[in-house]
């Protein structure tokens, strides 16, 4: 039943399989709404027509169904309180707990003033060597791994956040399966870490267009505990690619005309609001917003538009490929990167950092070259062995997402392959290095 104050409107003037148009006055974008008790939201505003889009689609609504307009839009009781639980796209507890009691925040603000930023300087270790090692990631960055549906990125993105040395993680799951669902949840509660991770969870059998929801309701979460506590915050959002179907079908059913691969003419800046969250505040002002992403491919297309957009807003971008000589899923040394690495490989590291990655990718690229050389016939140098069987310990030992080490432990390990198969000459790194590290 409406209150006081609020719109009522009882005459719609067009019903699609996901929006209810009408005629009202004085209502705002991402304004909520209820429609004979389903909630929506306004997507479209041109004079007094107005546009909503409902969550759980407009089956059963008549043309005379009663439409209440809120005065707000979606927002999140953000506390202490919200460590350690399990919310829907709208903020409300799916595990079972108890309601959150805080303060009520919009979700979908704008992203932080340039001028209130400072330059990404910490390194967030996630304890991945293909990850801390080659394509080390600085807090208010923003990266995404792209990955083969059938590759296994939600058990890396669990991996991080067990792993990564944070006050928070956040986990924003998109048309995730129960079974993925159950699979975080589990691995969380086995693990006792719930209490630094938050999670805003949609299935796919929750509407493909609450999915919209979920990023703006992690980052709202983020931004209170990087900004009010002060706090390391980690969002990780699974998978992008969901997020971005679900922008489709809401434009589709809009009747927008569609862009590349049937995605709206949006896309760019859709994704552009939720990826310039991340941010490294001063330290008198706040922590930090690392965002890391899920993208997945569609037959390793990389060229479709969400990939395509996802690597101009982003900082670099992190590979996942199955390695058949080791038969384990690795961090892609060749395709991944890190544009941010070299404000802390070295300096918040260790200083043989930067020359040891180099070294290592420089011999992993050469044992590529003398792969091609067999498979093409041709006959391999001594120097060709030694490198083949360098490349299937690296693999195993350092890129495979299976391997949990710190930096150190990291770098010494590339140490010990490098007197194994090389000889001082070959591995090409400055003396003062080799003099502390190169030990029989």
């Amino acid at each position: 039943m409406a209150t006081a104050f609020q719109k009522v409107y009882t005459q719609i003037s067009q019903i699609t399989k996901a929006t209810c148009s009408l005629k009202a006055k004085g209502v705002g974008y991402d304004e909520l709404a209820t429609i004979n008790g389903k909630l929506a939201q306004v997507v479209k505003i041109m004079g007094d027509d107005v546009t909503l889009q409902v969550f759980e689609g407009t089956g059963g609504i008549p043309t005379n169904a009663e439409v209440v307009f809120l005065g707000k839009a979606p927002s999140l009781k953000v506390s202490d309180q919200l460590a350690g639980r399990f919310f829907n796209a709208f903020g409300e507890p799916i595990d079972g707990g108890p309601a959150i009691e805080g303060k009520e925040v919009e979700t979908g603000g704008p992203s932080v003033n340039p001028v209130r930023r400072k330059q990404p300087s910490e390194l967030i270790a996630t304890g991945i060597a293909g990850i801390d090692m080659n394509n080390t990631l600085v807090t208010g960055q923003k990266i995404p791994f792209f990955a083969d549906p059938d590759q296994p990125f939600n058990e890396v993105m669990a991996m991080v956040a067990l792993r990564a040395e944070c006050d928070k993680i956040i986990l924003g799951g998109m048309g995730m399966t129960n079974d993925d669902y159950h699979f975080f949840r589990n691995t969380f509660s086995n693990a006792g870490a719930l209490d630094r991770i938050i999670s805003f969870i949609n299935t796919t059998e929750d509407p493909a267009v609450e999915r919209l929801l979920i990023p703006d309701m992690a980052l709202t979460a983020a931004e209170y505990f990087a900004v009010e506590k002060h706090e390391k915050v980690l969002v990780l959002l699974t998978d992008m690619t969901s997020y971005a179907d679900s922008l489709s079908i809401v434009s589709n059913r809009m009747d927008q005309i569609p862009s590349k691969d049937s995605m709206p003419g949006s896309l760019y800046s859709d994704l552009a609001k939720i990826y310039e969250k991340a941010v490294q505040f001063p330290e008198e002002v706040g922590g930090s917003i690392t965002i890391i992403a899920v993208t997945t491919l569609s037959g390793g297309d990389i060229t479709h538009a969400v990939p395509d957009n996802t690597g101009y807003i982003t900082e670099g971008q992190l590979y996942l490929r199955r390695d058949s000589d080791v038969g384990k899923v690795i961090i892609d040394p060749f395709r991944s990167l890190s544009r941010l690495k070299q404000l802390v490989a070295g300096k918040k590291t260790r200083k043989d950092h930067s020359q040891v990655m180099n070294a290592a990718i420089r011999l992993y690229a050469d044992a590529a070259n003398a792969k091609t050389k067999s498979e093409n016939g041709f006959d391999l140098t001594d120097y060709d062995q030694r490198c083949l069987k360098f490349a299937h310990d690296y693999a195993d030992k350092l890129l495979a997402i299976d391997v949990n080490l710190n930096t150190e432990e990291m770098l010494d390990v590339t140490w010990k392959l490098f007197r194994q198969y090389f000889k001082l000459e070959e591995v090409n790194i400055k003396k003062e290095f080799t003099d502390l590290y190169w030990r029989e």
